[in-house]
């Protein structure tokens, strides 16, 4: 029995927005959409285009407000394979939240408070 890892999902406020971020910030681009003909939610499901792994973003119709993410404590990983061009973006959007310079890695944070470390390729 063998098990991949095939998605993550995060819970969103505002999916149109989470959207643009990620596309900014690490160039994830939707490759498929589901919404019930209730309108009850909205999932998109974005790539990187390189690797067989998706994030899934949920937008909830009857969860108005913003997520309570408790510490915070779990986070979403990439790497890249220009990371001063990377930070220089990340410094311009104004969405790094934590450095390590020793462990030569930052963390942005999402327009829902998650964060994503990105550490060189």
């Amino acid at each position: 029995m063998e098990f991949r890892l095939t998605h993550n999902n995060l819970n969103v406020r505002d999916l149109d927005k989470s959207l643009a971020f990620y596309r900014e910030a690490f160039n994830l681009c939707p490759v498929r959409f589901y919404e019930p003909e209730d309108h009850a939610f909205r999932i998109a499901y974005l790539s990187d285009g390189h690797t067989p792994w998706l994030l899934e973003l949920t937008y909830l119709a009857d969860h108005p407000a913003a997520y309570d993410l408790g510490e915070n404590e779990i986070h979403l990983g990439l790497s890249v394979s220009d990371y001063a061009a990377a930070h220089a973006l990340h410094k311009s959007m104004g969405c790094i939240c934590f450095e390590n310079e020793e462990m030569g890695l930052y963390f942005v944070e999402d327009p829902d408070g998650y964060w994503i470390e990105v550490e060189p390729a």
